[in-house]
């Protein structure tokens, strides 16, 4: 393929901004950047990723920037969880090197070396719109307008600049959207390059979609996927004992939208605190959709099973009725469907944000001048193995979105299959813009494989951690590598339990085959893997150790 990254040359700072010299010899400033993160945002709910959950282009905007850009199909993350995800990518760090181990205990340390810093450095005007979600004042953006903590759908507060709390009304992302359009147009210095982090609470839990979508989809039934009754018994303890299923983890208030437990009478004061948010024009609008589907639902379920649905009874008890009746099958497919519809109704929002935003950019011809990066934090599960969230390092929550769209070097419709993490998101960026890439930086740049073209010594192996345990979800710590083929997990703390999958023969991580003898030979290799790639990012066995 024709090598487009050849044809431009060293950058140089000139005063307070980066020029670049054209073949022509034109003064000419480094790209834009616009960096677009949703919160829990997977693969599975991009049609572009033909997965088969989506049978029609829901977010046409996130497809278009797939079909006019790189769409990467081997993208993942180091530590599935918020804070630390966000975390690495600001550093190009594992998580163990940045200090954010997880979403309470470990902390980040604003002063240390991030990418935006150092684009500010070289010139760039920086921005932060949205959700941040790690403590302290962010540092290293000339503007910022950020949630505190999860923040709110509905009429939201807003942090601006690291010291003003403001409330908004309307939906958050379409407070986001317009934040990041006022900046544009208002207060960016046009004669910078800018680089603007652009991101959404949504998807997020607990999925409240903006009054213009409450009725989006609700005509549409979706199929269970086929491990949604899985029995994790070709799994260890970890994918037993975790809190992660739709049919006994999610609250009947917060997540199913019912003001009250129809068996107890109870509220959930965390789903009050919500609609209490809410105007009464939104209040209306909202219990308009949700109350009829309520009723109609209730309507179905038969008395003398009120008890198994509506609280807790024991999961063999319950899976026993919703798997193997007409009845529960129903009541299996309403709580499947209300997560899935939920969560997609809040993607179509972000969708329609970032058709505003890329309108605005054709508008003001800055489109072509502009790096766009799509990605989500981390991935989610839409039911497979019976489960919502994400934590694991099994494939759903695992493999992230990554989209790239910059036509002056990607064409458009590539596809890159090799493997690359968050942790190259903050090197990519400062290689687009024409900055100096740290050598602490752990991750790498993949400008080139967007680009179309071969890079020499890509990694073939790509390293995890998970730290939050105990925690909610109960999900344990653990750690491993994936190869194109092969994924080797080790649990432990409280247990010491290995996992090995085939992911060609075994794509859904059924079946763990650490101990069965014909794979002796790739678990020793993936093994020395494991050791060396643990070397190579200095993580130390001290963090194995109860208590750390």
């Amino acid at each position: 393929m024709h090598n487009k990254i050849s044809r431009s040359v060293a950058l140089v700072v000139m005063g307070t901004g980066i020029v670049s010299c054209s073949p022509e010899g034109k003064m000419e400033q480094p790209p834009n950047i616009l960096f677009i993160m949703t919160d829990d945002h997977t693969q599975q709910a991009l049609h572009a990723y033909g997965h088969g959950l989506l049978d029609t282009v829901l977010f046409p905007n996130m497809d278009r920037l797939a079909k006019e850009g790189a769409i990467f199909t081997r993208s993942f993350v180091t530590n599935s969880i918020s804070a630390p995800s966000r975390a690495v990518m600001l550093t190009g760090k594992h998580s163990h090197l940045n200090g954010q181990i997880d979403n309470g205990r470990g902390r980040f340390d604003w002063n240390q070396q991030t990418y935006p810093k150092l684009l500010q450095k070289a010139g760039y005007q920086t921005a932060l719109v949205g959700k941040i979600h790690i403590d302290g004042v962010p540092q290293g953006f000339d503007y910022s307008m950020t949630l505190p903590g999860q923040g709110h759908y509905y009429n939201p507060d807003f942090i601006k600049n690291g010291d003003e709390r403001i409330q908004f009304e309307g939906h958050s992302t379409r407070l986001i959207t317009q934040f990041v359009m006022d900046w544009l147009e208002y207060d960016r210095d046009r004669n910078k390059p800018f680089a603007m982090l652009f991101h959404t609470k949504a998807p997020h839990r607990n999925w409240m979609p903006e009054t213009k979508y409450l009725n989006f989809l609700e005509d549409h039934d979706y199929d269970l996927p086929h491990s949604f009754f899985d029995d994790y018994s070709g799994r260890g303890a970890a994918a037993r004992e975790q809190e992660l299923e739709i049919l006994n983890h999610t609250y009947w208030g917060l997540d199913m939208k019912f003001e009250e437990n129809p068996l107890t009478g109870e509220r959930d004061i965390r789903y009050d605190r919500n609609l209490d948010r809410m105007t009464d024009e939104q209040r209306i609008a909202w219990r308009n959709v949700y109350d009829p589907l309520n009723e109609a639902f209730l309507e179905n379920v038969p008395e003398n099973k009120y008890e198994i649905i509506f609280q807790s009874i024991p999961r063999d008890i319950s899976h026993d009725f919703l798997q193997n009746t007409a009845e529960g099958l129903q009541i299996a497919r309403f709580m499947y469907n209300r997560y899935l519809r939920d969560y997609l109704k809040t993607v179509k929002s972000v969708d329609d944000g970032i058709g505003r935003v890329i309108e605005y950019l054709e508008k003001n011809d800055l489109l072509e001048k502009t790096v766009i990066i799509y990605t989500s934090d981390q991935g989610f599960y839409l039911g497979e193995h019976g489960w919502y969230d994400k934590r694991f390092m099994y494939e759903q929550s695992l493999s992230t979105p990554l989209l790239v769209r910059y036509p002056s070097e990607i064409e458009a419709g590539t596809k890159v299959y090799d493997l690359v993490q968050n942790l190259d998101l903050a090197p990519t960026i400062l290689d687009y813009a024409g900055v100096e890439i740290p050598d602490d930086m752990q991750g790498k740049s993949f400008r080139k494989l967007a680009a179309g073209e071969e890079v020499d010594n890509w990694r073939d192996a790509i390293y995890y951690h998970y730290y939050d345990y105990p925690s909610a979800h109960m999900v344990k710590r653990h750690y491993g590598i994936r190869t194109d083929r092969y994924k080797l997990i080790h649990f432990y703390y409280d247990i010491n339990e290995w996992e090995l999958y085939d992911l060609e023969t075994d794509p859904d991580e059924m079946l763990n085959v650490y101990d069965s003898p014909e794979y002796a030979d790739i678990q020793s290799i993936m093994h020395e893997k494991l050791k060396k790639l643990k070397i190579r990012y200095g993580d130390s066995d001290r963090i194995y150790f109860p208590g750390f």
